[in-house]
């Protein structure tokens, strides 16, 4: 009897189950793969961070970014981060040139991500079809599989008096890279280290602390020692009250005719 209640309940429970039907989840995937955005954006942040605004510290200033190809990747993020270096040093950013004192232009020489990689083992093979049924392909056999992927960023910028047309100050290049390492050892893996990373990952999970193992795994939080602080952490400016430097005045307001004079206020011709 006893037997009879429990298979009785062991198929009402299938069938419970069966009955209850299942759910899909779609997944999708962004256009960009967000590790190259986070190589190329860390990138940025580096080769801003190198340049040292203070010459124009309260200077009015306009942001010329025409030289900049159209088509660049990430154009809008290297803007807004040269933008808030410029505040955060000081300066008094304007919308129209003719506010600005002076003219900052900001050049870009490259700014995008390399790749390569390599294997030890037999790469796929394509085989004609001989024999119906049998597999025509053979599978890559990677005893070793490393794969290294770098972002790269090189900018300058340099000002003018908008007035004059004379130079004022130049940065110089500044130039910076992130790096991305995929690691497969007899086809485990990736084991992923590399500047974006806090610390050493395996198939996407973060390992334990690793500072034991050999240099090869990577170590935990691994960073470029060479890399300079990035200008994403959090800050606080004590100087935003204070007022904006006076802008240019016309000089025909003050009746200034001639060649130029000695005077405190920059004067528009």
């Amino acid at each position: 009897m006893r037997l009879r209640l429990t298979a009785r309940r062991g198929s009402g429970l299938i069938l419970a189950l069966v009955l209850a039907g299942c759910g899909t989840t779609k997944m999708t995937d962004s256009p960009r793969a967000a590790s190259e955005m986070l190589l190329i954006s860390q990138a940025v942040d580096y080769a801003v961070a190198k340049i040292d605004f203070t010459p124009l510290s309260g200077e009015t200033v306009y942001l010329d970014t025409s030289a900049i190809d159209k088509d660049a990747v990430d154009k809008g993020y290297l803007i807004s981060m040269v933008r808030q270096q410029l505040l955060a040093h000081g300066a008094s950013l304007q919308d129209e040139k003719g506010k600005a004192l002076f003219i900052v232009e900001l050049h870009v020489g490259a700014i995008g991500t390399d790749h390569r990689s390599v294997m030890v083992g037999t790469p796929a093979v394509s085989l004609p079809s001989v024999v119906p049924g049998l597999p025509t392909s053979i599978p890559e056999i990677a005893l070793l599989k490393k794969s290294d992927q770098r972002g790269v960023v090189k900018i300058g910028v340099f000002a003018y008096n908008r007035i004059t047309g004379r130079a004022v100050w130049q940065s110089g290049t500044s130039e910076a890279s992130s790096r991305l390492k995929d690691t497969w050892i007899f086809g485990t893996g990736p084991i992923t280290r590399g500047t974006i990373r806090q610390r050493t990952e395996i198939a996407g999970e973060p390992l334990p602390d690793l500072s034991r193992t050999p240099q090869f795994f990577g170590r935990k939080g691994e960073k470029d020692p060479s890399a300079p602080i990035s200008p994403t952490s959090e800050q606080y400016y004590p100087n935003n009250g204070v007022p904006a430097p006076p802008p240019p005045i016309p000089a025909g307001a003050l009746g200034v005719t001639g060649g130029p004079i000695l005077s405190s206020q920059p004067l528009v011709r």
